[in-house]
């Protein structure tokens, strides 16, 4: 049998266990294996073949790796997105806010509100700090 034979085969089990593992690695491999089969079948000996292949799978380690774990991994840092972005941030208070409904505005956007703890009354005009969001209505409470 042939080298290029084998390094291709070797590529797609490489290949096929990296579908089934998702780690990169194995892909990288695989690759490394295909572009050696490419090589060997160019009549590239033995030893030459093995540096191919080396060469390949460094070469992938150094420049592929990194970029697909950036793909890969969540964003480092605390970035939230949508209405949990609003989470800690600061209101208007529009309309007088109890335990049970007012109007803020936050980020220029008026939302409704309740207050945090269903026992303050906070009147219109106040400066809160909202805590939770729950559903569309912002639970806040007053800032000292």
């Amino acid at each position: 049998m042939d080298y290029w034979v084998i390094w291709l085969i070797l590529a797609v089990v490489l290949g096929v266990a990296e579908i089934f593992t998702l780690t990169t690695a194995l892909g990288l491999l695989g690759g490394a294996a295909l572009i050696t089969s490419v090589a060997a079948g160019l009549g590239l000996p033995l030893p030459l073949q093995l540096l191919v292949f080396a060469a390949a799978m460094v070469t992938g380690m150094v420049v592929v790796r990194p970029i697909a774990r950036r793909h890969l991994l969540p964003p480092s840092g605390n970035r939230r997105f949508g209405i949990q972005a609003l989470v800690g941030k600061s209101a208007y208070v529009l309309s007088e806010v109890t335990g049970r409904d007012g109007r803020v505005r936050i980020g220029g956007e008026e939302w409704s509100a309740r207050a945090y703890d269903e026992t303050l009354v906070i009147p219109a005009g106040a400066v809160v700090d909202v805590i939770e969001i729950e559903g569309a209505t912002a639970l806040v409470y007053p800032r000292d």
